[in-house]
């Protein structure tokens, strides 16, 4: 490793957050590999089991909070921000109707993994082409603390949700990582600033944040319908509403998603096939035409059987529909046994709300009368 005066080093450090700006990202800041504060509270997670079935969260241990044990020879993380919001998110519009698919907003677009990190390495070519250093980029593909290196970047803070937040961004960004062998200079932290606030905690469907900043990854509606590979639990059907891939949630409700940015880029925009689109159409799928529509899109990742699973949860909770009701009984005679099991949970929530519901054609005259003229009913 090349070793600099301190004066170069700060020019060189300036440089590279002009360089990830040019190439498009919002914010690049530089942190030490110091996370030893997080070792208590990762393993506290860990120990409660908080990460379900992700056991890769387990096998590396430690590891996320030790840069230099994943990378021997860091000495410091280039941490970055890209901002997704597209243009047209439609929260309020898409979640309110019970008979949309709701598809967590970082994901209707193209998937983020590959354009982060082939800009993280065009970055660390930059700072090579300049003096010999090693590096490693990473977006989410490694144990790395993405959200303790952010806030000691100074990114943002760690918000109660324990996403990280900004003053001028919210949180609807991704992060990445440049793992480097250069005693670079580094940034403070910034001021914390959720203050009393626990929004996120009341509004998360299914209390998945069980206290502030910790988050118990088997309740989580994300963890639900991405990372869980089988059945979901019954507790956790009805909350899911019409949540087919992810939840915006606990960003939605915070006061400083007000500032969130609308992304500049073209391939996180929303695709047309996946966004605003009916249950029933999207449920009406084939597995050669879900591979089409969701090639280089995050979605793809859990495969044509999660994703008929976590609609056919849906379609349970959409108001009572003798369409609805068709096509779950029509899928269920040529899918899979997990899919099966949550047909039935589906056709089972169908016919209760059929039930429960009281045609017009059942209401006696007088009654519909005194409804109409505002009288009681006995007048």
């Amino acid at each position: 490793m090349t070793q600099l005066p301190e004066q170069e080093l700060r020019l060189l450090a300036e440089n590279i957050k002009s360089w990830g700006k040019a190439l498009g990202f919002q914010q690049v800041g530089i942190a030490d590999i110091d996370l030893s504060r997080h070792e208590s509270h990762l393993q506290n997670w860990l120990d409660n089991g908080y990460h379900g079935d992700m056991a890769f969260m387990a096998e590396h241990g430690m590891k996320r909070a030790r840069p230099d044990e994943l990378v021997p020879g860091t000495l410091r993380v280039i941490s970055v921000r890209l901002d997704y919001l597209p243009t047209e998110a439609s929260f309020a519009k898409n979640l309110s109707n019970k008979n949309k698919g709701y598809i967590s907003r970082y994901a209707v677009g193209r998937d983020y993994h590959k354009l982060m990190r082939n800009r993280l390495k065009k970055l660390g070519d930059k700072i090579a082409s300049e003096l010999p250093v090693e590096f490693r980029p990473f977006v989410d593909s490694a144990p790395v603390l993405e959200h303790a290196i952010a806030e000691k970047a100074g990114i943002g803070w760690t918000g109660k949700h324990s996403l990280t937040l900004n003053k001028q961004a919210g949180s609807f960004f991704f992060l990445g990582e440049l793992f480097i062998n250069l005693p670079l200079p580094v940034d403070s932290p910034v001021e914390e600033g959720c203050g009393n606030c626990t929004a996120c905690i009341t509004i998360c469907p299914t209390q998945a944040i069980v206290e502030p900043y910790v988050v118990d990854g088997r309740r989580c509606i994300s963890y639900l319908t991405i990372e869980n590979k089988g059945a979901i639990p019954e507790e956790f059907r009805a909350l899911m509403g019409n949540r087919i891939y992810g939840c915006d949630d606990c960003q939605l409700i915070c006061p400083w998603n007000r500032f969130a940015q609308l992304s500049a880029e073209i391939d996180f925009q929303a695709r047309n096939a996946l966004f605003n689109k009916d249950l029933l159409e999207l449920f009406g799928w084939d597995e050669s035409y879900f591979l089409k529509v969701t090639e280089g899109s995050a979605i793809r990742r859990i495969g044509f059987e999660r994703w008929q699973r976590n609609i056919a949860v849906a379609l349970g909770n959409a108001p009572y529909s003798a369409q609805i009701v068709d096509a779950l009984q029509q899928a269920k005679s040529n899918t899979t046994e997990l899919v099966a099991e949550h047909i039935d949970w589906a056709l089972e929530q169908q016919r209760i709300k059929a039930e429960t519901e009281i045609p017009i054609s059942r209401l006696d005259t007088r009654l519909i009368r005194s409804i109409e003229k505002g009288l009681p009913r006995d007048a």
